[in-house]
């Protein structure tokens, strides 16, 4: 194994027996990161110098036995939309006015209390509006398992990053599917937490901050600092006493529904059906209750959300100039003008949709324990396409399966159940009720050790 593909726990006991410094390590995967980086464009402000300075504060720390907190030293990226004091938020877009940000939102602001090394911001298309890797700013995010695919969006960046090993944390973003969507695509763990459970400025319906990384453990790791409350986040929720890392569970007559049917979208490929299959029958022979269950989403409830959020985005970019929306994504302001012509009643009317999909989520959760389902109904489309539609008409066909959990604000998560005849990564998506993150970590890190996860991973390209 190389130095670069150390998780979280390895580190910090690698740091503590001094075998290896926090500096030795950045250094390592500073070159590990030149290798890659022009092959898959994940990174936006990447500073090396400041990792470096950051990684030496923290070797000082540890040799003194003053560290942070449980991170310190431990290399980590934050989406570009999260905020970090004096560098500014593009949004993925060139219509943003670029400006310092005035403070860290609370992800960046926990992570630096606890001494981790922020070395870079990572890619997100236009506003954050695809699950795709192509932006009208940062330059196009590539599949490290094929560079020719999309690692899928709006977290590119991040899932890219955590694919190619660009240390072991990333923290990603998610309203309908971002953190998830983007893990299945490239065989990482990404976690959505309960809404609230990682404080978000700003703050929106649905959205969430999540962690993204290569192994269950190391996402458990981040939560412990990640979790901590902010008063910025009026939904933020009250400070936990979890024991992030206990990671036990006996999943003997748990009732988990098995949902292959999302109830609308696009069709689900047949590689990605056995997978999942497989991996219920995995839960199975490990004693749990495997039942199938009916979608809880429906037509009405999508296209609901999507004027909703055509409405919502016409009214953040109508008073640009014209010179800036012009320069938005093309994809992106075709479906966005949709939004001048819905009217506020039917504005709202979309917006009740989104409470119908909570409804029909807690109502299947009075019945279970727990969901499995495929994260992606498509194994992988290309780098360049805005969407697996590649069509501003149908925005959203793609994130049925995840965009459910993000109304009802229940935990979520996406782990890699197999791959693709051509070599794609496929995603299970397991979820929780509302507030028990442990237990969709727990049944995550259960799977991971009945497969025994990946152990192959993406090598850079040789130049």
């Amino acid at each position: 194994m190389s130095e670069t593909d150390l998780t979280i726990r390895e580190l910090k006991r690698r740091f503590a027996d001094r075998s290896l410094s926090p500096l030795e390590y950045w250094l390592a995967l500073e070159q590990h990161i030149e290798a890659w980086e022009p092959a898959i464009c994940a990174l936006y402000a990447y500073d090396p110098e400041a990792a470096r300075k950051q990684a030496h504060a923290s070797t000082d720390r540890w040799m003194k036995g003053t560290t942070l907190g449980p991170l310190d030293g431990i290399p980590t990226t934050l989406k570009e939309l999260i905020a970090t004091k004096g560098q500014p938020v593009p949004l993925g877009t060139r219509a943003t006015e670029l400006q310092p940000a005035t403070e860290d939102a609370p992800a960046a602001a926990r992570l630096r209390e606890d001494g981790a090394v922020i070395f870079a911001k990572t890619t997100c298309p236009d506003y954050g509006m695809l699950s795709s890797g192509l932006s009208s700013f940062h330059h196009l995010s590539r599949n490290p398992w094929d560079v020719t695919q999309n690692p899928g969006g709006s977290s590119a960046g991040a899932s890219a990053a955590a694919a190619a090993g660009y240390g072991p944390l990333h923290v990603g973003t998610d309203i309908g599917g971002s953190v998830r969507l983007p893990a299945g695509w490239t065989g990482t763990f990404g976690f959505k937490p309960s809404h609230g459970r990682i404080p978000v400025d700003p703050f929106y319906v649905g959205r969430c901050a999540g962690p993204m990384t290569r192994t269950v453990e190391d996402s458990a790791y981040a939560m412990e600092t990640l979790s901590r409350p902010d008063w910025r986040d009026g939904t933020s929720l009250p400070p936990n006493d979890l024991d992030w890392l206990d990671l036990d569970i006996d999943v003997r007559g748990l009732k988990i529904g098995l949902m292959l049917d999302a109830g609308c979208g696009l069709a689900l490929d047949d590689e990605v059906r056995i997978a999942v299959e497989a991996a219920a029958r995995r839960f199975e022979e490990a004693g749990a209750i495997v039942i199938p269950v009916q979608p809880v989403l429906t037509r009405e409830m999508l296209d609901g959300l999507d004027k909703f959020w055509r409405a919502r985005f016409w009214g953040d970019i109508e008073n640009l100039s014209l010179e800036r929306r012009n320069s938005i994504l093309p994809y992106i302001y075709t479906w966005a003008v949709g939004g001048a012509s819905i009217n506020g009643a039917d504005a709202i009317r979309g917006f009740n949709q989104t409470i119908e999909m909570r409804k029909s989520c807690g109502r299947l959760f009075t019945q279970l324990d727990a969901v499995i389902s495929p994260t992606n109904p498509i194994v992988s489309y290309p780098a360049e396409w805005a969407s697996p539609t590649n069509d501003p008409a149908l925005p959203f066909e793609h994130i049925c399966f995840t965009v459910p959990w993000n109304m009802s604000e229940q935990p979520a998560a996406s782990i890699n159940c197999g791959f693709s005849r051509s070599g794609m990564p496929i995603g299970l998506q397991i979820v929780g009720p509302r507030f028990d993150d442990m237990r969709v970590l727990r049944l995550s890190k259960a799977f991971e050790s009945w497969t025994g996860g990946i152990s192959a991973w993406p090598k850079p390209p040789v130049r």
